[in-house]
């Protein structure tokens, strides 16, 4: 897993954030079709101050927002990443929580680089930063990522359910999923 920050499979190389994803992040991935699930398109200027945040969380012990590439040539594929459950809507019990999500461009769907990159994030969520559980978020209007998160062996946890005033009604309830470390 090389030293922490950079993550890699046989086929993907998962890197910290850096300045120069912007150009990316708003050709590829600020689209109708990646954003669908994830309460829309933002502005330029939103997704820029998401990045700057991105980056400086990256090292300071806050989330972790991989950018995905292909390990041959020099082409991102997506973004996964670990966070803090923030949203003020979450039960209590959800609060702060370590979340794992993804999110791939269009032209990279259907591939299997989303699984294959959030199986190395699961796996240096348990073994290096330790976490006794880790959740995932979506919605049944998103049966991709809900297929996903079954593959990889979460667990739905419909007692935590929760409507999100940030996302629109078709993506509500937020359906929650855990996946307990293998040592715990």
């Amino acid at each position: 897993m090389a030293d922490g920050t950079t993550l890699a499979t046989p086929r993907l190389i998962l890197r910290p954030p850096v300045a120069t994803d912007l150009p990316w992040l708003l050709a590829e991935m600020n689209t109708q079709s990646v954003m669908r699930h994830l309460a829309g398109v933002r502005s330029p200027d939103a997704v820029a101050e998401s990045l700057a945040d991105d980056i400086a969380a990256f090292h300071s012990g806050g989330h972790q927002r991989w950018t995905v590439w292909l390990a041959e040539g020099d082409t991102r594929v997506g973004r996964v990443g670990l966070f803090h459950v923030r949203s003020p809507a979450a039960p209590p019990a959800l609060q702060g929580q370590r979340e794992i999500g993804w999110s791939f461009a269009e032209s990279h769907w259907g591939k299997g680089y989303a699984s294959e990159a959030a199986r190395i994030v699961i796996a240096h969520a348990f073994d290096v930063v330790r976490l006794p559980v880790l959740w995932s978020q979506t919605s049944d209007s998103n049966a991709a990522s809900t297929r996903m998160m079954q593959r990889l062996g979460f667990t739905a946890r419909p007692d935590l359910g929760y409507n999100d005033p940030d996302y629109p009604p078709e993506d509500n309830p937020t359906t929650v999923w855990s996946l307990d470390a293998p040592y715990a």
